[in-house]
């Protein structure tokens, strides 16, 4: 019988029998890239064109796009619930083509409010195709095996940045922002559209079965209220919180310490590395910590390098290496979210629970970069702010102890 409580050593192993679909970790590798390159990170390359051919204010458009992440957050509740019991096909193709549409009506937006509402609906296309419609997939279908399959996939989507960013300069300096996103919403709907349709189709296995000391319909709503689950919660929003802000704002805090705009690119690039090689190590360490000792561990490694990062001035190269070391946090905390339901309660309501866990840390991670820019200025700089940062991971740390389930007795 699958427990809504996981041994605490070690990760969560869920069930064993699994039909899988032969392509769906391929596709979702390819997918996961194409959606987070065209979709997110493709709008930082484009924006300073964008607000200069338009003379829209930086900030509003800015907005725009935080706005999307914030009705992701919302909207991926309710795709999680749907994933539960229908399975992810439906949901991740529709999610596809509302990209494709959502991208056209930005690259077309005559004025302010149709670009907006053009992010808006790449919220909901956000919420249907990124990481947390991909992971319920594969905790359900490769299980108990997941750990394996979401590295992969994570490695593969930590690779859109590499891709999408370059090519999308590269088109915009040949193209308008506007034909630049017109093409880019063709590959986005060229790749991602039949994949999803067509490498999404084996049967959706059921969940298992609830535990004896649960009812079975009301166990999802058992375990998000509780101390634990909201506990867990709190933890991640206020790691995302600072780890979003460090993302953001380490080129400048290199700038005011002097160093030029290309070291402060590297910086920033060989951290995104950092991130990568992170992800490969999740796997081996999962299976020799347990699991509130690893998500210490991972939150508190956060909070030493942001804390490093605000004390240390220098030389270059320490910068560099500490900007790789919180890199690997990154990485190993994206698959700590991954996998933070399995390992405490099983796959039972993987999707809608973990898409109630993700909702305030996506919102918290859209919110950081103005936070994080607006503290900085009172707090006298950006190393002052990185330290409060640091202060922050470390009250994540204090509350992920409260994070592990009590095992109530079991009637056999």
């Amino acid at each position: 019988m699958t427990s809504l409580n996981t041994p605490e050593r070690g990760a969560a192993t869920g069930t064993g029998d699994r039909s899988r679909p032969r392509a769906a970790l391929g596709a979702l590798c390819l997918t996961q890239v194409t959606s987070w390159g065209i979709v997110y990170y493709a709008f930082p390359v484009l924006n300073p064109q964008i607000t200069a051919a338009t003379g829209w204010p930086t900030g509003t458009t800015n907005a725009a796009f935080s706005a999307a992440l914030l009705v992701s957050a919302l909207a991926g509740i309710s795709v999680g619930r749907i994933i539960d019991h229908s399975g992810p096909r439906i949901v991740m193709t529709v999610g596809s083509v509302l990209g494709v549409l959502s991208i056209l009506i930005v690259a077309a937006a005559p004025n302010l409010p149709v670009f907006v509402a053009g992010w808006l609906l790449a919220g909901l296309s956000m919420a249907a195709t990124f990481y947390q419609p991909a992971f319920a997939a594969l905790t359900r279908w490769w299980a108990p095996d997941h750990v394996r399959a979401l590295t992969i996939v994570t490695l593969a989507g930590g690779l859109a940045s590499t891709i999408f960013a370059p090519v999308t300069a590269a088109l915009a300096n040949h193209l308008s922002w506007r034909a630049t996103y017109a093409v880019l919403a063709l590959v986005l709907a060229v790749v991602t559209i039949p994949a999803h349709a067509l490498a999404l189709n084996a049967p959706w296995p059921k969940a298992p079965p609830a535990p004896a000391h649960a009812h079975a319909t009301g166990g999802a709503d058992t375990v998000a209220r509780s101390r634990p689950f909201r506990m867990l919660a709190a933890a991640l929003t206020l790691s995302a919180f600072a780890v979003s802000a460090v993302v953001v704002a380490l080129v400048p805090l290199l700038l005011e310490r002097g160093f030029t705009t290309t070291e402060a690119a590297w910086a920033l690039g060989l951290g995104g590395a950092g991130q990568t090689l992170g992800r490969t190590l999740y796997a081996t360490l999962a299976r020799h910590t347990g699991t509130t000792a690893r998500t210490v561990a991972l939150i508190a490694l956060g909070s030493l390098t942001t804390a490093a990062l605000a004390l240390v001035p220098g030389p270059y190269g320490l910068l560099v290496a500490l900007s790789v070391a919180a890199g690997m946090a990154r990485g190993n905390l994206t698959l700590l979210q991954a996998t933070a339901i399995t390992d405490r309660w099983g796959t039972t309501h993987y999707s809608r629970l973990s898409g109630l866990l993700a909702a305030p840390t996506t919102a918290a991670s859209a919110l950081a970069p103005f936070a994080g820019a607006a503290l900085a200025a009172p707090l006298g700089g950006y190393p002052q702010m990185f330290g409060l940062l640091a202060l922050i991971t470390g009250l994540a740390v204090l509350v992920t102890f409260g994070t592990k389930p009590r095992r109530p007795a079991l009637k056999r």
